[in-house]
């Protein structure tokens, strides 16, 4: 599959005033891997545009300053006539788990959040059905099931094509272009368009007045407007347009290269030292084999000193062996001057017998973003002047490069915690902004750990082995994740030392944390069972269900917990006829697969199978996977179906670092609520927070909602 990335150099001095306002240019990525599927582009407003746009919008600012703030001050005082409370401050933490929680307060070790609980409340937070993070978080934010907010997966599948797009964002090429000889220059702007729907909660908290503060919140790219500020979270691309590429940098003739998620550069000799390029996103101008733009650096290595000098776009910066260096500027020429600006950091991992370098994926620089990734547009430039730049990268945690041995666990907690601190500054530069109105910021690291390291603490995971012992480690392994709880505990009560009487304080997480042992390939098993058949010279597909036999595949999966049915009138193929052929199917398939036990331990697999027409209602249900799995503790599906490959057995070993999961069944991995106030009733959703946070502030109920708001007592 061909990924495309659009974005747009900066245009320098001396481009003309015509070639300033439609030179919006198109940049093609190869396809990559991140988090859990391949790379995917986005359309990239140039930075001169975005620039220009953020100078006139402070200008006008400037200008409507009084009248704005006579305006406010009268909307904020009719705002707050029938609210309940006077700020709401929630904190996600992606995947904190309700029974490690549960277990670790009871053992004193989470005195900030015991001290929460026994002040006002902790249940478990029902999920989304998948539990998956984007889809989730949507409903966080929307107050609906996914039939009614379109995301099911970080994958959707094209039911023409048959292949995969990313479920959070659609990109449009620009329809005019000028062609002379082998360069292109298209003269209009590439579309950006969410394909989440429904409206955040803070968007109606806007339109009555009320001021919000969004940081990080997965599945808010691209920025949308409204009263508040915001900055971009989960699917934010990186420069060149995929969901992360890292880079691995090495002299071995023989070093293998990254399976998934990263490039093996070469360190060429050059003298005393080596020289090498970060590549970045293609030329736009160019439309022959010369596309890639690349960004040279020179590297020179003092073994004495465990240290190595890095010379790049005209800095020079010592590196040190082990540590990470700070964020440095990568600057990608095009010609006719436009140039595309980016962050990364690199990390000397070894200096002798054999050299190497790890550079993370190319992140847009929050001062000169190539494209908006906050609103307004001046937002992001704010924080990075303030605060210095930081990870802007949608999935900035490296998981591939711990995958794949780049890096390994010490180099992979020390980047978590680098980007966990950039997180913590922005989200208490927001709340101190924030007197009034609601302040909210997902922390990913809790995610992001967890899914690493899980392995060390189930006695004899498949993935342990695999993944020497790290001695760098300050924490054993198998305690790692009990010091992230701690670690938030501790800003737990770092927050709860900024919070007045007035505000009501929420902890949430979207989902829970179980462990992956066992990969499920559900193409492997529709292909054995004979629901999904391959050419006549194929024994398996490629990736994507290459080689597949359409004419005779009456299903097939896609993503994490999909399974689709290959219907006439809208599959492309489809040979199966919609309504009772098509749920005579489902129901064989939903017998089939429930229950379904791993020959090798005997263990049921699949807990529960949804059908779709049961599990979700509206607009976006018809987008939806037929069925959605739902699998026991222990299983997922495997990395073959994410990839949409059919090939081996049925059932394989997780040998990955990536050892712990919450894509099965909802009602394993329930998330967390944690309140400052009580709130009664047993049973809660993350469904219900956009309802509650509205009815507090006084607001009247859209009636498409299927959260129900709390009843909450200070």
């Amino acid at each position: 599959m061909s990924a495309h990335a659009n974005i747009t150099g900066k245009i320098t001095r001396g481009t003309s005033l015509f070639a300033a306002a439609f030179a919006l240019v198109l940049f093609c990525a190869d396809p990559v891997f991140a988090y859990v599927g391949p790379g995917a582009g986005f359309a990239v407003l140039s930075s001169f545009l975005t620039l220009l746009l953020a100078f006139l919008y402070s200008l006008l600012a400037v200008v409507t300053w009084p009248l704005r703030q006579i305006w406010r001050l009268f909307r904020r005082r009719r705002a707050y006539r029938a609210a309940r409370v006077k700020r709401v401050v929630i904190v996600g933490f992606d995947g904190m788990d309700p029974e490690l929680a549960a277990r670790w307060m009871d053992e004193g070790k989470l005195p900030n959040l015991a001290a929460l609980r026994a002040a006002g409340t902790f249940h478990k937070l029902a999920t989304t059905n998948p539990p998956i993070s984007p889809v989730a978080w949507s409903t966080f934010l929307t107050g609906v099931n996914p039939g009614k907010h379109n995301i099911y997966d970080f994958l959707a599948r094209d039911a023409n094509t048959y292949l995969p797009y990313l479920s959070s964002a659609q990109v449009r090429d620009s329809r005019r272009s000028l062609r002379l000889g082998k360069y292109t220059l298209p003269l209009g702007a590439p579309q950006m368009k969410a394909l989440r729907k429904g409206k955040p909660f803070w968007h109606y908290l806007g339109e009555a007045g009320v001021f919000s503060s969004v940081i990080r919140v997965p599945i808010t790219f691209p920025p949308e407007k409204f009263a508040g500020v915001l900055l971009s979270g989960m699917c934010v691309p990186d420069l060149r347009g995929s969901q992360g590429t890292f880079c691995f940098f090495t002299d071995a003739a023989n070093s293998a290269a990254p399976e998934e998620g990263g490039l093996r550069i070469p360190l060429q000799r050059n003298g005393g030292g080596f020289r090498s390029h970060i590549p970045g996103p293609d030329n736009p101008l160019r439309r022959d084999a010369k596309r890639e733009l690349r960004a040279p650096f020179t590297l020179r290595p003092d073994a004495a000193s465990k240290t190595a000098l890095l010379q790049l776009n005209g800095r020079r910066v010592t590196l040190k062996q082990g540590k990470y260096s700070e964020w440095l500027e990568v600057e990608f020429r095009a010609g006719w001057g436009i140039t595309a600006r980016g962050i990364c950091r690199f990390l000397l991992k070894e200096i002798s017998p054999r050299v190497e370098l790890y550079a993370t994926p190319v992140n847009i620089d929050p001062r000169k973003p190539a494209l908006p990734i906050s609103h307004p547009l001046a937002y992001s430039i704010y924080l990075g002047k303030l605060l210095g730049p930081f990870a802007t990268l949608g999935l900035a945690e490296d998981t591939w490069a711990l995958n794949e041995h780049v890096l390994d666990d010490a180099s992979f907690l020390d980047q978590c915690y680098l980007i966990h601190a950039e997180r913590e500054r922005q989200f208490f530069d927001a709340l101190e902004k924030t007197r009034q109105g609601v302040c909210v910021c997902v922390f990913d690291v809790t995610d992001r750990v967890q899914h690493m390291f899980w392995r060390h603490t189930v006695p004899g995971h498949p993935a342990a082995g695999g993944y020497p012992a790290c001695a760098a480690l300050d924490t054993p392994p198998g305690l790692v994740i009990e010091e992230l709880y701690r670690r938030m505990d501790d800003l737990i009560g770092r927050i709860r030392e900024k919070l007045d009487r007035d505000t009501l304080f929420l902890v949430v997480s979207d989902h829970g944390f179980k462990s992956f042992e066992r990969g499920f390939n559900l193409n492997a098993w529709l292909h054995q069972n004979g629901y999904l058949a391959l050419k006549e010279d194929k024994h398996e597909s490629g990736e994507w269900l290459a080689g597949v036999d359409w004419s005779r595949t009456r299903a097939y999966g896609m993503g994490l917990n999909g399974l689709y049915i290959n219907q006439q009138g809208r599959e492309r193929s489809g040979i199966v006829a919609p309504g009772r052929e098509t749920d005579a199917l489902k129901k064989e398939l939903i017998e089939k697969l429930r229950e379904l036990a791993d020959p090798q331990s005997g263990r049921v697999a699949i807990n529960d199978v949804a059908d779709r027409d049961i599990a979700y209602g509206g607009p976006y249900t018809e987008n939806s996977p037929d069925l959605i799995l739902g699998y026991a503790p222990g299983f997922r599906a495997s990395w073959e179906t994410v990839k949409g490959e059919v090939k081996g057995a049925a059932f394989e070993d997780n040998r990955k670092a990536w050892s712990g999961d919450h894509c099965m069944d909802p009602q394993v991995v329930p998330g967390v609520l944690f309140s400052n106030w009580k709130i009664q009733g047993e049973r809660h959703s993350i469904a219900d927070v956009a309802p509650t946070i509205l009815e507090l502030f006084g607001l009247k109920l859209p009636p498409h909602f299927d959260g129900k708001p709390w009843s909450l007592s200070p």
